[in-house]
C-alpha cells in the first residue's frame, strides 16, 4: 500500500534512477528514462532556434524578435552544470529548482547532445627541440580590464602606531656583527681578560656547575668517585661527600640518589625529615662489593672531582706567564727589603716581560733564589690550580699543598667550582735531588694515578732549577731534555701505556748555578735561554746595607761599628769575599750565643767574634795548614 501523506508534508525524496545505481552498465541515449508530467525536468527538449529569432509556442502566434542582450560572461573552464543543462534555457522556476538540487542529483545530458572537446592536434615530440618545447598559449578572455590604480588598498599605517619586535626573533642583516654563541658546560666563565688581569684579580673565574654536564664529567666517573669516598670513610653524609669531590650538593644528591636505585648505597640515619639528604648518612652495601672491587682496581683516586684536560689547556692559555708588562717602580715595591743592585733590575725586568727562560750565575750565597722569589711576587693577579685533570681516563694531580699558596676567601668573594683552587703564582724550586724521571709523569702501582711532574705544577708561575750541574744526571742530558720545551712552550709526557701526551709549558724558568757555565752549558742552550744575568757579590757599602735591614727584621740595634769592625778583623786580613747570605747568618749567631749567656741579643766584639769562629771554622782550618 502506498504510504499515505498529510497535506503540506515536505515532499518525498529525489530518487535517481534506476541506471545510476548499475555501475556495470553504461548509459545510452535509448535509455533515457521518461519523466512523468507536471515534472518542469520532463519538458522534452526544445529545437535551437537561430539568434535573434524568438522560438515558436506550441499552439499559438510566433512571438516577435526580442531586443539583443549582452553576451553572457561563463566562467573559465568546464564546469558540470554547463554540460548538463539543455540546450534552451530553462524556465525562472526550473532554474530555482535545479540551482537547488545537489550536484550528483542531476540528470544525465544524452550524448548526441553533448558538446564534443575540440581537437588537439598531435606532435611528434621527438622532433621538435627542447627548446621549442613550450605550452601551448592560453588565450585571453574578453574580461572587463580593471585598471591598477583604482585598486583599494590599506592606508599606511604610522612605523609609530606598529607593535614592538621582540629581540629574539630579530636575525642580523648581512655585515651586521652575529650575537656570539652562549658557551656552556664546564667552558662556562667570567673571565678578566686574557694573558693576565690587573694586580689582584684573576684572568679566569670558573663558573660554579649546576649540572653534571656542566662538570665535563661522566656520570659513571662521579658514581666512582662516590663510592671510593663512602670505602675509604666507612661512612659519610650528603654533605661531606660533596665537600670531598668539590661539587655542589644538587649534583651529588641526584648521584647519590641513583645508586640507592641501582642498591650500591643505603641510608643508614640522618636527621630529621625536612632537613635535606644532605644530612643524611650513607653506607655500602653488598652489592656493591664486585663493583667497588673493579673500580679500585683501575685506580684507587680518593679526592676532588678531576678537571678535563681540554678545560685545562684552556685556563693555561688565560693565565699565561707571558706578556706581562712589569716596570722599575712595580720592581722596587714587590722586592721589599731586598737589596739589590740597579744592573739585576735592569736584567730582570726585560726577562720577566718575556716570560722566557733566564740564567743566573756567579757565586753561591748572593741571593740568586732570594731574587727569584721576589720575581714572582711581581707577576699580576691570582691563578686557579686544579686538584687533578683527566688524561684518557687516568688521574693526574696536580695541586701540591706543599707548593701552592692558596688564598683565603673572605665575604666579597664570589661563588666559583671548587675543583680549582686560588692561589699565587707558584715559584717551584728544584736541586741536586732533581733526575729525569721527575721531569715525567709519575705512576704509582699502588694507588694506580699519576703525580704531575715538578714543571707542570709550576705551570703559571716560575721554576728555578738551582745549583744547576749538581744533579745526579749529567747537564748534558738535562739540557736535552729541556730544549724542547724552552723553544715551543709544549712539553711532552708520556704515559705507563706508552702514550704521548701534550701538555702546555707556561713556565718561566730560570737555572742557577756557582759552578763555571763554559763546563756546564752549550751553544744551543745559550741560544734557547735569551737571557744571562751574573749575580756579583757584595761590596763593602752594600754589606753594611744588608747588614742594617737584618738587624732591623731580627730586632737588634744596628751598630756601624761593629759591622766595620767585623770587615777589618775578619774578612780584608784573611781575604775572604762578601756574600749576601752572611749578614743573615752571622747575625743569627750572635742571637743564639747571646739567649745561651743569658743576655740580650747585640752586635758587640765577644759575641761576632765567636759567631766568626764558628761560621768559618772551615776556612780557619785551610789558612791554619
Amino acid at each position: 500500500m502506498a504510504e499515505q501523506r498529510r497535506p503540506g508534508a515536505n515532499p518525498p525524496p529525489f530518487e535517481s534512477p534506476e541506471f545510476e545505481t548499475d555501475s556495470g552498465r553504461a548509459v545510452t541515449p535509448r535509455e533515457v528514462p521518461t519523466y512523468p508530467p507536471g515534472n518542469v525536468l520532463s519538458a522534452p527538449p526544445r529545437p535551437r532556434v537561430p539568434p535573434g529569432q524568438a522560438p515558436a509556442a506550441p499552439g499559438g502566434p510566433a512571438r516577435p524578435p526580442s531586443a539583443p542582450s549582452a553576451p553572457e560572461r561563463r566562467p573559465i573552464g568546464p564546469s558540470p552544470f554547463l554540460e548538463r543543462r539543455a540546450p534552451s534555457s530553462p524556465s525562472p522556476e526550473a532554474r530555482r529548482v535545479i540551482a537547488n538540487l545537489p550536484t550528483e542529483q542531476l540528470p544525465p545530458v544524452p550524448g548526441e547532445l553533448r558538446r564534443p572537446a575540440p581537437q588537439v592536434p598531435s606532435m611528434d615530440l621527438a622532433a621538435v627541440p627542447l627548446e621549442k618545447r613550450t605550452a601551448p598559449p592560453v588565450p585571453t578572455l574578453d574580461l572587463p580590464s580593471v585598471i591598477v590604480d583604482q585598486r583599494r588598498t590599506a592606508p599606511p599605517v604610522p612605523t609609530s602606531e606598529l607593535p614592538p619586535v621582540p629581540v629574539e626573533p630579530r636575525r642580523p642583516t648581512s655585515g651586521a656583527p652575529v650575537p656570539e654563541r652562549r658557551m656552556t658546560g664546564t667552558m662556562r666563565r667570567a673571565a678578566v681578560g686574557e694573558g693576565g688581569g690587573a694586580a689582584g684579580s684573576a684572568a679566569f673565574w670558573p663558573a660554579q656547575p649546576r649540572t653534571l654536564a656542566d662538570t665535563g664529567l661522566t656520570a659513571t666517573m662521579v658514581e666512582e668517585l662516590v663510592l671510593k669516598a663512602i670505602f675509604f670513610a666507612g661512612e659519610m653524609r650528603g654533605m661531606d661527600i660533596a665537600n670531598r669531590l668539590k661539587l655542589p650538593s644538587a649534583i651529588i644528591d641526584e648521584v647519590v640518589e641513583g645508586l640507592r636505585r641501582q642498591k650500591y648505597i643505603d641510608i643508614r640515619g640522618g636527621g630529621g625529615s625536612g632537613v635535606g639528604k644532605s644530612t643524611m648518612i650513607y653506607q655500602l652495601t653488598t652489592f656493591a662489593t664486585d663493583v667497588l672491587r673493579q673500580i679500585l682496581d683501575r685506580n684507587r683516586y680518593n679526592g676532588p672531582a678531576p678537571v678535563s684536560l681540554q678545560e685545562w689547556i684552556e685556563v693555561v692559555k688565560k693565565q699565561t706567564v707571558r706578556g706581562n708588562r712589569i716596570t722599575r717602580q712595580r720592581m722596587e715595591d714587590k722586592f721589599g727589603d731586598l737589596i739589590i743592585r740597579d744592573y739585576i733590575f735592569d736584567g730582570i725586568g726585560p726577562a720577566m716581560n718575556s716570560g722566557r727562560a733566564i740564567f743566573f750565575y756567579g757565586p753561591p750565597g748572593n741571593g740568586k733564589t732570594a731574587i727569584c722569589q721576589g720575581m714572582v711576587n711581581c707577576f699580576d693577579g691570582e691563578i686557579f690550580i686544579p686538584h687533578a685533570i683527566l688524561i684518557d681516563d687516568f688521574v693526574v694531580r696536580i695541586f701540591d699543598s706543599i707548593l701552592h699558596k692558596p688564598i683565603e676567601d673572605d665575604e666579597s668573594t664570589q661563588p666559583y667550582d671548587r675543583r680549582w683552587v686560588r692561589c699565587r703564582r707558584p715559584l717551584v724550586v728544584v736541586g741536586g735531588e732533581l733526575t729525569l724521571e721527575m721531569l715525567d709523569l709519575v705512576y704509582s702501582p699502588e694507588v694506580k694515578y699519576y703525580e704531575a711532574p715538578f714543571q707542570m705544577k709550576a705551570t703559571n708561575g716560575m721554576l728555578l732549577i738551582d745549583d744547576f750541574g749538581r744533579q745526579k744526571v749529567s747537564p748534558k742530558e738535562l739540557l736535552n731534555r729541556w730544549i724542547v720545551p724552552l723553544e715551543s712552550d709544549v712539553d711532552m709526557l708520556t704515559l705507563h701505556t706508552g702514550k704521548k701526551v701534550q701538555v702546555p709549558f707556561d713556565v718561566f724558568a730560570a737555572f742557577s748555578t756557582n759552578l763555571e757555565p763554559s763546563d756546564l752549558v752549550d751553544d744551543a742552550f745559550l741560544r734557547r735561554v735569551r737571557y744571562k744575568l751574573e749575580v756579583q757579590p757584595p761590596d763593602e757599602d752594600l754589606f753594611h746595607q744588608i747588614f742594617e735591614v737584618m738587624c732591623r727584621k731580627r730586632g737588634v740595634a744596628y751598630d756601624a761599628d761593629m759591622v766595620q769592625y767585623l770587615i777589618d778583623t775578619h774578612y780584608k786580613p784573611m781575604g775572604r769575599r762578601f756574600a749576601a747570605c752572611q749578614p743573615r747568618d752571622l747575625l743569627d749567631q750572635v742571637i743564639d750565643m747571646a739567649h745561651y749567656r743569658g743576655m740580650a741579643p747585640q752586635l758587640d766584639q765577644e759575641l761576632i767574634d765567636s759567631a766568626v769562629r764558628s761560621y768559618f771554622v772551615r776556612f780557619d782550618k785551610e789558612q791554619q795548614r
